[in-house]
This record gives structure tokens, C-alpha cells and sequence, in this order.
């Protein structure tokens, strides 16, 4: 088969990407075999594949969005070799080499339970892979792998108060499950349900994100991987979904057709 020019999960514009559109937001076309292609590559730790593409693809992109400090090549190296590349003689803060490997630990744990009903546990466990061994473990009012304590913003905007979480995430599980079919678009209105919840003290985004990679894989349709120079939009996107959903739909589906772009390259 004759391949594609390489596409990076995690660099370009907006629509740089073909309109893969057509073939893959219902889960026809490249979705099929995604996740058993991703569990045999993880599974013999395949370097310079799909597994691994992904993995640094969706760590550097989701811990940029929350402000970390590490290049996407730092990101890799440490995925490919355990160890730090120092770049420029810049401080590296310790909190972003922890959560670099937490997120892969955490996309593994992903693709172990992808085909599983999403529930509190997984959303819990989630947040515990990604927030062990950090700052924020050490301090007394910071719950690991539990819902916060205490009440927080996002954007400036309130949040679903600490007492309600729990029934606020329990709700929000209830409706999703009861629909026949889940869609693209299903996928994209959980996450903006569940960051305005904002169920925990920290994290919130990138446990989002890995939640909506998880569904997307979990019922046929091509994953996104938000990218952080897109950063604007699809903070626009969350904050003015209410009004104007097609802002975070846009965003997200041309995400997805870029990561569409990346698995058609690695087609057998």
C-alpha cells in the first residue's frame, strides 16, 4: 500500500490535515482494529509506530495545555529512554518529569480498559495515575484518585461545588450510557460536561482528555488529540459550548482528521 507523507500528532494549523470526515466519525473505516492495533504495539513496546506515536502525541499536547514546561522532544526522549535531554539550561520542574511518565502509565492503564463501561472507578484511577509521586500528593487537602475537597474555577467560570460532585458525575455517567448509540458528537458534549464539573482539585483536563480518547476508542470512532498551539480554540470551545457547541466541535474534528491523517500512515 502505497503510504502518505508522515503527519505529526502534535504540530500544524487547524485544517492542515485532510477531511477524513467521510470515514471515520461513526466508527466505519479507519476505527475498525484501532484499539487491538494499539494493545499489540503497546504490548511488544513497538517504537516508532502508532502506540508510540500516540503516546508522545497525547502526553506533550495535554500536559502543554496545563502549563508544563517540557518540549515534545524532551517528552519523547523520555518515553523512549527513561532519561531527560537537558535543552537551552533551563530548570525543568520535577512536577513535569513526574506527570510526563504518569500520563504514559496512564495511557496504557486506558488502553487497558477501553472496551469497558466508563465508570467512577476509571475516571477516579485516572486521576490517581496521573496526579502519584506529585506536589500536589504531599499536601493534606489534596485528594489522589478522589473527588476535591475543596472549590475551584475554571476560566474564571464556577464549578460544580465539592458536596455535589459525586452526584453531579453519577448524573452525568447516567445519561451517557443511555443512549443506543454513542457519537462523536456524544463524546465531545461528555467532556465539556465533565470539565465544567471539574470533579477534582487538579487535573481535570487531562483526565478529560484521556477520558474522551478512551470513548472514542470504546465505541469505533477516531480519536483527537487537542494540540497545544490550538489552545485558544478549545478553551473558546468549552466556555461557549452551551451557546455555540459547533466552537469545540470544530476543534475537535479537525483534531481528529489530523490523528485520522496519522493511523492511515501506519496502515499496513
Amino acid at each position: 500500500m502505497k503510504k502518505q507523507p508522515k503527519t505529526s500528532l502534535s504540530s500544524g494549523k487547524a485544517g492542515d490535515a485532510p477531511d477524513l470526515s467521510g470515514v471515520l466519525r461513526h466508527g466505519d473505516g479507519l476505527s475498525a482494529g484501532l484499539l487491538g492495533r494499539l494493545r499489540r504495539e503497546k504490548a511488544v513496546r513497538l517504537k516508532g509506530g502508532l502506540y508510540h506515536q500516540t503516546q508522545i502525541g497525547l502526553c506533550y499536547n495535554s500536559n502543554r495545555i496545563e502549563g508544563s514546561r517540557l518540549s515534545e522532544e524532551q517528552t519523547r526522549h523520555i518515553f523512549e529512554t527513561a532519561t531527560l535531554l537537558p535543552e537551552n539550561g533551563d530548570a525543568i520542574r520535577m512536577d513535569d518529569l513526574v506527570e510526563t511518565a504518569n500520563h504514559f502509565a496512564a495511557f496504557d492503564y486506558l488502553l487497558d480498559v477501553a472496551d469497558r463501561p466508563l465508570d467512577e472507578r476509571i475516571i477516579k484511577r485516572f486521576h490517581a495515575l496521573l496526579k502519584r509521586g506529585t506536589m500536589d500528593a504531599s499536601k493534606d487537602w489534596f485528594r489522589i484518585g478522589a473527588y476535591k475537597r475543596l472549590p475551584n474555577v475554571v476560566g474564571g467560570r464556577e464549578t460544580t461545588a465539592p458536596r455535589q460532585v459525586a452526584k453531579a458525575v453519577k448524573a452525568l455517567l447516567a445519561d451517557y450510557h443511555a443512549r443506543p448509540i454513542v457519537a462523536f458528537e456524544d463524546i465531545v458534549a461528555f467532556h465539556c460536561r465533565f470539565e465544567a464539573i471539574h470533579p477534582f482539585q487538579d487535573g481535570n483536563g487531562r483526565v478529560g482528555r484521556l477520558i474522551a480518547f478512551k470513548e472514542c476508542l470504546a465505541h469505533g470512532v477516531v480519536p483527537f488529540i487537542i494540540e497545544e498551539n490550538h489552545k485558544a480554540f478549545y478553551y473558546r470551545g468549552l466556555s461557549q459550548y452551551a451557546t455555540t457547541p459547533e466552537f469545540l466541535l470544530d476543534t475537535c474534528r479537525s483534531a481528529q482528521d489530523r490523528y485520522a491523517a496519522s493511523v492511515r500512515y501506519f496502515e499496513d
